[in-house]
């Protein structure tokens, strides 16, 4: 029991360690958390900084979530075990311990732990939900709330039923929610920000 409690511990420090703050002070000198939205994640990345940054932190993010989640089952298989391990991670990123709790917003971590812990038939029905939202919308907030959302559903359908599966995957889903709360916030008012692929050329 206590190996399966520190294991938790280590994987909320995991998913602490901010490396969109690291990367963008690294590579550009600078504080994410005073440009753009101010969160520590890709997005804002590649906004401050541009794609290579940006990517380097998606795939840092990911690998964060996917690693603890991933080698949780050699703890514990138990597939509620292994989402308390992922919940842990996730509250690590969003409320990092290093930058006195405040991280990012959960999404690319959740993404790797989602490819840690899901079929993979069901890691791609939530990925679409999410390229197919942001697609048609521009807005990656909105892609990213849509595809917490769908997550507790997908789970059950593919036979996580046990009740304490479906609090946790509520629990994570909520979690990711409430990160983007800024971001529903903004969406509500017609001023979220949208990736300029998306904003239609003015006609002259």
């Amino acid at each position: 029991m206590l190996i399966k409690i520190l294991y938790v511990i280590l994987a909320y420090l995991c998913g602490s360690i901010p490396f969109a703050y690291i990367i963008a002070k690294v590579v550009g000198k600078i504080d994410i958390r005073e440009f753009g939205s101010g969160n520590s994640g890709a997005t804002n990345i590649f906004r401050a900084l541009g794609k290579g940054p940006a990517i380097l932190t998606f795939i840092a993010d990911t690998l964060k979530g996917f690693v603890p989640v991933y080698f949780a089952k050699f703890i514990d298989e138990r597939s509620f075990y292994i989402l308390i391990v992922a919940t842990g991670m996730i509250i690590g990123h969003i409320f990092t311990v290093f930058l006195k709790f405040k991280g990012g917003k959960g999404i690319a971590v959740g993404g790797g732990a989602l490819l840690a812990f899901m079929p993979p038939i069901g890691s791609l029905i939530i990925y679409l939900i999410f390229v197919l939202v942001f697609v048609s919308s521009g807005y990656v907030s909105l892609g990213s709330i849509c595809a917490a959302l769908i997550f507790p559903l997908v789970s059950y359908f593919l036979g996580y039923t046990e009740l304490k599966c479906v609090i946790f995957t509520f629990i994570i889903a909520l979690l990711i929610v409430y990160a983007h709360r800024t971001n529903i916030k903004r969406l509500k008012e017609g001023c979220e920000n949208r990736f300029e692929i998306f904003k239609k050329k003015k006609s002259r």
